[in-house]
Order: C-alpha cells, then sequence, then structure tokens
C-alpha cells in the first residue's frame, strides 16, 4: 500500500477538527451491502464517520445539526474508476498542449474537480495526467480546495508511438526520445524503472496503455502495443510497491496480453472476444467499461474540426461499440467496475453512465453498487467507503426520485456529504 494512500484513508486532523455532527432524515435509504431500500432512517455523522443508523426520524440534541432529507433517496458517494481530472474535451486541446503552462493546468483541474464533487462523485481513480493529478490530490486531502478523493496514476505508462507516448504527432524536433521518466517504455528494464518512477513521484496507482488508443495522435487505435513480458514486469513490480494496474484496452490481443499479465482492470475493453471475457472471470480482472465517453466521442467526430482527422475513423468505429460490449460482458458474468472517462467528455456528467448501463440490461442496483460496493473492493477501501454503515466514512449524497424506479435522477445529485462535511445542500 502506497504512504499516498496510507495518507488518504485517514482522515486529517482539520476535517476532524472542522467537522460538524449530523443527524440525517434519510426517507429513502439505498442499502448498497445488501442491495436493498430502507425506508425512515436517521444517519448519524459524527466526526466525519458514521456513527449510527436509527429506525425512525429522530431529534437532534444541541450539539447535532438536523439534515432533513426525508423527502429524498439517501446514497453512498459514488466512485468514478477512470477520469481525466487535469483536462477537459475542447477542440483546441490538442493546440493546448503547446500553449498551456503547468500553471493553467492546475487551475483548470480546480474547476474539474469541484464540478465532480458536486455531481456526486466523492472518489475518483485519476488514470494519468503531466502530473498536476498529484498535487491536486494533495491539495484535496489537505482540505485547501473542494475536490473529489483522488487515487492517481499519475502519468499513464506507454510504449514508443503508443497511445500514452507524449510526443506523438509532433515535428520531428519536439518528438524526441522520451524514457521511462515520461512513461514512454520498451523492454522489461524500462517497465519496471517506469513503476518505480511512478512510485518516487507519488503515484496511487499504475496505469498503461496496454492496445492504441482513440484520442491520440496516431493511426491505430486498437493495436497491442505492450509485450506480455513487459506487462508481467510492470505488474509484478507495481505489486512490490503496493500498487494496482489499470490498462486501457480496445484491441482483444492488448488485452489477453494485459490479463495474462496481472492487471487489475481493462478500461474500455471496446473489442473484447468471448474468449478474452472468459479469460477475465478467470482471472478474477474487473471491467471498466466508459460507455459515456465512447458515446460522446463518436458523436464529436461527426463534427467537422472537433478532433484531428487522423482520430475521427477510430472515433467513429470505437465508441459506438463500447455499449454492446458491455451488454455482452455483463451476461456472461464479467466483473464489472462503474468508470467513465469523464474529461474525454464534460466533468460532473458522469452519472449518464448509470442510464447507458441499465439501458444495456444491468439493473440499477446493480448499476449503483458497481459504482460504490464494487468500486470500494478494486481499491482496498471495501471497508471506509461505499456503504451507508456504522463506521464507514460519511461520504454521502441525495437525489429527488428513487433510482430503481427512474435511474436518470442520478444526473441531478442535491446534496453532497464528503468525510462528514456538506458541500452542496438545497
Amino acid at each position: 500500500m502506497s504512504k499516498h494512500l496510507i495518507l488518504l484513508l485517514s482522515l486529517t486532523l482539520t476535517s476532524i477538527i472542522s467537522a460538524q455532527n449530523y443527524y440525517i432524515h434519510a426517507g429513502r435509504l439505498i442499502d448498497t451491502q445488501n442491495g436493498k431500500t430502507v425506508t425512515n432512517k436517521t444517519i448519524v455523522v459524527s466526526n466525519g464517520l458514521i456513527s449510527s443508523i436509527e429506525d425512525g426520524f429522530l431529534t437532534p440534541n444541541n450539539s447535532f445539526e438536523l439534515i432533513d432529507l426525508s423527502s429524498k433517496t439517501v446514497l453512498p458517494g459514488f466512485i468514478d474508476m477512470h477520469v481525466h481530472i487535469e483536462n477537459e474535451t475542447n477542440p483546441n486541446q490538442y493546440l493546448k498542449e503547446f500553449t498551456d503552462n503547468t500553471a493553467d493546468v492546475a487551475f483548470e483541474s480546480v474547476g474539474f474537480a469541484k464540478t465532480t464533487l458536486m455531481a456526486g462523485f466523492t472518489t475518483v481513480r485519476d488514470l494519468g495526467g503531466i502530473g498536476v493529478n498529484l498535487a491536486l490530490r494533495d491539495a484535496i486531502n489537505a482540505g485547501k480546495i473542494d475536490g473529489p478523493r483522488i487515487l492517481t496514476a499519475g502519468k499513464s505508462i506507454g510504449t514508443t508511438g503508443g497511445h500514452a507516448d507524449p510526443t506523438n504527432g509532433m515535428k520531428d524536433e519536439l518528438m524526441g526520445d522520451p524514457g521511462p521518466d515520461q512513461g514512454v517504455v520498451n523492454g522489461v528494464d524500462d517497465a519496471r524503472k517506469a513503476v518505480r518512477q511512478r512510485y518516487k513521484n507519488g503515484a496511487d496507482l499504475i496505469k498503461i496503455t496496454a492496445t492504441g488508443g482513440v484520442l491520440s495522435v496516431a493511426k491505430n487505435g486498437q493495436n497491442p502495443q505492450f509485450t506480455l513480458e513487459e506487462v508481467k514486469a510492470i505488474c509484478e513490480t507495481a505489486k512490490d510497491y503496493g500498487m494496482t494496474v489499470a490498462a486501457h484496452a480496445h484491441g482483444d490481443e492488448g488485452m489477453q496480453r494485459a490479463i495474462k499479465g496481472g492487471v487489475t482492470t481493462i478500461e474500455h475493453g471496446t473489442l473484447m472476444s468471448d474468449e478474452t471475457m472468459e479469460m477475465m472471470k478467470q482471472y478474477k480482472a474487473y471491467y471498466v467499461p466508459t460507455i459515456t465517453a465512447g458515446k460522446f466521442v463518436a458523436e464529436n467526430a461527426q463534427i467537422k474540426g472537433y478532433y484531428p482527422d487522423v482520430i475521427v475513423p477510430k472515433a467513429l468505429e470505437i465508441g459506438p461499440k463500447i455499449q454492446g460490449t458491455f451488454a455482452k460482458a455483463y451476461k456472461k458474468g464479467v466483473a464489472i467496475a462503474f468508470g467513465t472517462d469523464a474529461g474525454v467528455f464534460p466533468h460532473g456528467q458522469n452519472a449518464k453512465e448509470f442510464g447507458y448501463m441499465v439501458e444495456a440490461g444491468m439493473p440499477a442496483m446493480e448499476a449503483i453498487q458497481s459504482a460504490t460496493t464494487t468500486n470500494a473492493k478494486v481499491l482496498g477501501l471495501s471497508d471506509k467507503i461505499g456503504v451507508i454503515a456504522k463506521g464507514f466514512v460519511a461520504d454521502i449524497v441525495a437525489v429527488n426520485e428513487n433510482p430503481l424506479e427512474n435511474i436518470h435522477t442520478l444526473e441531478n445529485v442535491i446534496f453532497v456529504m464528503k468525510d462528514g462535511k456538506v458541500y452542496k445542500s438545497n
């Protein structure tokens, strides 16, 4: 377990001192642990933790403040396993790489972080940026800015010319030959060094780009880009340092190498075959679909000039297929972890993913569990977050309607509490 994750698991002294004590009247409470809804409960929150769940609507004493959600549905804060908190889709985003300074990226990321939290996502896994995500995580943990709890990969690891090569598409004078420090590896030794560099930089986990990608300035969006030996070296080294590995993958061969190599999650999984789905189950890997991102890029690829020309055919081919792959994987019993790829589409719209999952055949309760109990388990935080129960961190959100009847109500979160602090309330 990384030192940063250990720090994240405990409430900071500042947050404990500033946290108030609350009685929350919950008209409907989604019990994600048991997959059921209970009614008319009082959630007692003290010093950032849930101290008890009581039957009925209790009257608080003078040391507790009442929050009346008696006409609302109350749920644990959502967890998104795939975001890019440093940036957001923009027709000029490829130019911004040459015009924005690190400080510009940092200032923008502060707004994206707050937008994400206000949408009810109290924990996110950031899967790649330029390293601002590390400082953002620390600033949020220190209470300097508002945002979700972040576990971050720092800079993704790719291969020369691969999806995470930061110099793709540049002219010769700028392209150079980036190496492990920049997250570009070729061979087992490079692979191990890149993981250790991520650890040194302060990452919580590792992200690799096991295949080509849609939005990189490169021709192929699905070819395998690591050898099996490289993936194994990355996963073994990550395990030594208490980190898990997430693998971006669209093509089937790259997915199979990633799964055999020991990754914890497959991101996107667009062209996943039946054989690979069975392999996912065998190796107990999780599938993070990111349906929302697929739909967004396919739609915007039809707008002339939104993406560079080399990206358009990839977006049109890959994007529309993700929801269908998800539907098939769910029916086959592949473990599903909720993730959206927010940043590829506007931050704060993460909850659209719930609707797409339900539309594809997953029951609403299971979709909610994928974004709470399942994700907490994958993160190694199943005794801390993802459930509203005694002893858990007080990450609590509320919506107007019953999401089991109208899943789209999750797109309009009206109350947000994180670590026992209220960030949004009407």
